[in-house]
C-alpha cells in the first residue's frame, strides 16, 4: 500500500493532534504502562515543553498528522505514529530525518517495548544501558539506545 505523506516542521496548531497521537500510540503499544498524566497534561507538556525546546516534525497528509519525532542536540525524545497509519514507513521516514540532521542520536525506551526496540536496532541502534526503571516517571525497566553515523 502506497501512503502518501510529507515530513515537515510541526506548527503550534499541530500540537492537539500530536498529543492525541502520543496517548494513542502508548496505549496501543504498550497497554501494560501506567498512564500517569491526563490528556490536558499531555497537551501542556506539548505546548510548553516539546514544542519550545525541541525540533518537532511531523508526518503530514493533508490536514491529518499521521505520526511526530522530536529531538533535542542528540536525544531522539519522542518518536510515535498513530496506530492507524503504523507499518506503512512514517517511522522509518521521520527517523531518517533525524538521523539526516545529527551525527549521533541515543533514546530511552522500555525494555518491554521489543516492538521499538526491534525498529531502533533494525535502522542502525545499538542498546547501551538497561536500568530498573527508577530514574523514570513510569518506573519501568528501561534500555538507552544510541546510533552514530
Amino acid at each position: 500500500m502506497t501512503v502518501k505523506f510529507d515530513i515537515m516542521a510541526a506548527t503550534e496548531p499541530d500540537l492537539t493532534a500530536i498529543a492525541r497521537i502520543h496517548r494513542s500510540a502508548r496505549q496501543a503499544a504498550m497497554p501494560w504502562l501506567p498512564d500517569i498524566h491526563t490528556p490536558e497534561e499531555d497537551l501542556w507538556f506539548f505546548e510548553n515543553i516539546v514544542f519550545k525546546q525541541d525540533v518537532l516534525l511531523v508526518a503530514r497528509d493533508g490536514e491529518e498528522i499521521q505520526g511526530f519525532l522530536a529531538y533535542k542536540q542528540n536525544w531522539l525524545n519522542h518518536l510515535y505514529v498513530s496506530p492507524k497509519h503504523w507499518r506503512k514507513g512514517i517511522g522509518e521516514r521521520l527517523l531518517k530525518a533525524a538521523q539526516v540532521a545529527s551525527t549521533s542520536l541515543q533514546l530511552w525506551t522500555f525494555q518491554r517495548n521489543t516492538s521499538a526496540r526491534a525498529f531502533y536496532l533494525a535502522h542502525g541502534f545499538e542498546e547501551c544501558e538497561l536500568t530498573d526503571g527508577q530514574e523514570n516517571e513510569e518506573r519501568e525497566p528501561d534500555v538507552r539506545m544510541a546510533w552514530r553515523l
